[in-house]
C-alpha cells in the first residue's frame, strides 16, 4: 500500500513538472494546463469578455497538444449554455447545437473535420435512375479544414418551429434529385491554378469561354501601327543603318 501510494505522488509530480502553467478549479481540478513545449493540454475553462459590440462569452472543453477535441460548451456570461460543439483535430467536426438563452434551438450544423495529414474521403456515386444503387465509388480531396456535411436545421427563435432544413455532402449543397458532382469545383480550381489562363473583365467567359488562336501573317500586316511606330520610322527614314533594341542580352 505504502509502495502504490509512493508511486502516485512520483506520477503527480512528474505530470506537473512537464507542466509550465496551470490553475486549480474550485473542485481541485487541474485546469488550463499548459505543457513544457507551450501546448494546451487537457481540460480547458476560458472566459471571452465584451469585444466590440461582440457579447462575451465562457466555454469549456478539452484540448489534445494545443487543440480542441471532443465536446466544447458554450455559455453566456449569465450563466446560460447557448451551444454545444464537436471538435476533431482542433476543427469542428459532427453535430454542433446552438440555444436561445431560454435553452431552445436557434440551429444544428453538422461539419466534417478534415485530416491535415490525410487529406481524403470516399463518397458514392449513386445511379441517377435509381437512388438506392451505387455505381462506383470515388476518393476526393478534401479543400478546406471543416467541411459542411450532413444535415443543417434553421428554427424560428420564439415558436421554436424548424422553418428551414439543407443536406450538405463535403461543403456542397445538394438539390433533390440531382447526383453528386465534384467535377465542377475540381476545373474551377485547376483553372485558378493556371497561370496562363486569360483574364475576362467583360463577362464573356460566364457565357462561352473564347478559343486562342494565333494570328497569321496577312492578318499581323492588317493590324494599324501605332502612332509611336509611325513617328519612328518618320525620323528614321533614309537612314542606310538604324540601331534597334530588341530585349536581347547578347
Amino acid at each position: 500500500m505504502r509502495l502504490l501510494t509512493l508511486l502516485l505522488v512520483l506520477f503527480t509530480y512528474t505530470g506537473i513538472a512537464q507542466t509550465k502553467a496551470y490553475v486549480i478549479g474550485v473542485k481541485g481540478d487541474t485546469l488550463n494546463r499548459v505543457d513544457a513545449k507551450g501546448k494546451r493540454q487537457g481540460r480547458w475553462v476560458e472566459k471571452i469578455p465584451d469585444t466590440r459590440g461582440e457579447k462575451g462569452y465562457e466555454e469549456q472543453g478539452v484540448y489534445l497538444n494545443g487543440k480542441k477535441e471532443g465536446q466544447w460548451q458554450r455559455f453566456s456570461l449569465e450563466g446560460d449554455l447557448v451551444a454545444i460543439e464537436q471538435y476533431k483535430f482542433g476543427y469542428k467536426n459532427g453535430k454542433s447545437v446552438y440555444l436561445t438563452p431560454m435553452g431552445d434551438p436557434l440551429r444544428e450544423e453538422s461539419w466534417k473535420a478534415v485530416d491535415p495529414t490525410s487529406p481524403y474521403d470516399t463518397i458514392d456515386v449513386m445511379d441517377p435512375n435509381d437512388p438506392t444503387r451505387v455505381l462506383e465509388k470515388q476518393v476526393i480531396k478534401l479543400e478546406g479544414t471543416a467541411l459542411k456535411h450532413g444535415t443543417w436545421k434553421y428554427y424560428d427563435p420564439w415558436s421554436g418551429k424548424l422553418e428551414k432544413k439543407e443536406e450538405y455532402v463535403f461543403d456542397n449543397l445538394q438539390q433533390h434529385g440531382q447526383p453528386l458532382d465534384f467535377s465542377s469545383r475540381n476545373k474551377a480550381t485547376s483553372e485558378q491554378d493556371d497561370d496562363l489562363a486569360p483574364i475576362d473583365v467583360t463577362g464573356a467567359s460566364a457565357r462561352k469561354k473564347p478559343e486562342y488562336k494565333a494570328k497569321t501573317a496577312e492578318e499581323k500586316k492588317a493590324l494599324p501601327k501605332p502612332q509611336a511606330v509611325i513617328d519612328f520610322e518618320k525620323k528614321n527614314a533614309g537612314k542606310k543603318k538604324v540601331r534597334m533594341r530588341d530585349g536581347s542580352t547578347f
